[in-house]
């Protein structure tokens, strides 16, 4: 059993879930560790060849029905997203926007001619995609999009720029919100169709090892059968991010875990004035306290797990857990900094790449504002976003 389980929670987990857990920490100690520092380190990542290795253990969108698709318990999903995460965010952030956006809008929003197409080749890691929602100016705000869609004939006509598109450069299909004449509706868009232009956006100081774009549609035809016809309103593109949010509440656990073991293994091992830094009372305090807010992020991520499953998870809910979940598991990376002191800082250890990439986290997907008031709204009653 691991030290960080104080409270003996993975005794609460099926065989299965457990079983499902050890796949992907054995894929993941094989197949990021070893590299991903220098991935990190030189800003690329081979995510063509890790998403085909996720598909062949049926990782993408494995939390869906059919298609190819594992089927697998939200609790499941939310461990692999775990587990990846604890090997970097970047990681956990491919296998988020495949499964739980891009796959996810096409499987809960799709024509059954468009699920077939897409989704048992995204499920096998061979169709990449990518979830087109955020602008250059309506981040938070996405009700004030500027992205239009426009009908011409039989056919859409799409105009815009979205921005900080995970996936966006090695993506074969953009799952792409814009604004119509009959409100904020949804398109697969082959990103191969004439119009559509992606540019990488470099010099990131995190999720290095993750790609990033901006997507510009310059006037883009599609035929009527690219629009998502069950995707009617901002409710639709919310609906998925309420997925994924659930992915990043189990995800940040991860990163904080490797943050804490990493930690606590260099307590043990480094000495100073004639002991282990672990034996010291403020390091011990160090670690008790973060401990213990791990064992709550779980037990939190647990919970939401277990009504995901029950179908009764509410998006104010994952709100909790992303807003608790995310935010402790940077105060937690932040903490084990000083634990190792300057070699904290080192590429050499994780720590500081799991700090850089949790600044990204903590707001991507809904910023800790946005999840506050989100809450707020819930205990009050009352709307603070106007």
């Amino acid at each position: 059993m691991s030290p960080l389980d104080l409270l003996d929670v993975d005794a609460s987990l099926s065989a299965e879930e457990r079983q499902i857990r050890t796949v992907v920490r054995q894929l993941v100690d094989e197949q990021v560790r070893p590299h991903v520092a220098g991935w990190y380190e030189e800003g690329r990542v081979p995510a063509r060849d890790l998403a085909r290795e996720f598909g062949k253990v049926g990782l993408l969108g494995m939390h869906l029905t059919g298609y190819g698709c594992a089927g697998s318990s939200a609790v499941a999903y939310g461990l692999a997203c775990l587990e990846l995460e604890a090997g970097d965010s970047g990681i956990r952030s491919l296998v988020s926007v495949q499964g739980a956006l891009a796959m996810y809008a096409i499987w809960r929003y799709g024509s059954a001619e468009q699920k077939q197409h897409w989704l048992p080749t995204m499920a096998a890691g061979e169709t990449i995609g990518c979830f087109a929602l955020t602008e250059p100016d309506h981040g938070s705000d996405p009700a004030s999009m500027n992205t239009r869609a426009r009908r011409d004939g039989d056919d859409w006509v799409l105009h815009g720029t979205k921005m900080w598109i995970t996936n966006a450069t090695i993506a074969d299909v953009a799952v792409i919100w814009a604004r119509t004449d009959e409100g904020i509706r949804g398109f697969a868009v082959p990103t191969r169709t004439p119009g559509v232009t992606v540019r990488e956006i470099r010099r990131k100081m995190s999720l290095r090892a993750s790609v990033t774009g901006e997507i510009s549609l310059d006037d883009v035809r599609l035929p009527a059968t690219a629009r998502l016809p069950e995707a009617v309103g901002l409710k639709a593109p919310l609906g998925c991010l309420t997925e994924a949010r659930h992915g990043i509440v189990w995800g940040a656990l991860g990163a904080a875990r490797d943050c804490l073991e990493t930690a606590l293994e260099y307590a043990r091992s480094r000495t100073q004035f004639g002991r282990p830094l672990a034996g010291f009372q403020l390091t011990q305090a160090k670690l008790a306290d973060m401990a213990v807010e791990w064992s709550k992020g779980y037990l939190l991520a647990l919970q939401l797990g277990r009504l995901a499953d029950a179908d009764r998870l509410r998006p104010d809910q994952v709100s909790v857990g992303k807003l608790n979940n995310v935010r402790e598991a940077l105060a937690i990376a932040r903490q084990c900094r000083t634990i190792l002191g300057a070699n904290g800082v080192s590429g050499e250890y994780p720590v500081l790449r799991h700090a850089n990439n949790l600044e990204s986290v903590l707001t991507y997907e809904g910023t800790s504002e946005i999840h506050q008031l989100v809450i707020g709204q819930r205990l009050t009653g009352l709307s603070a976003f106007a």
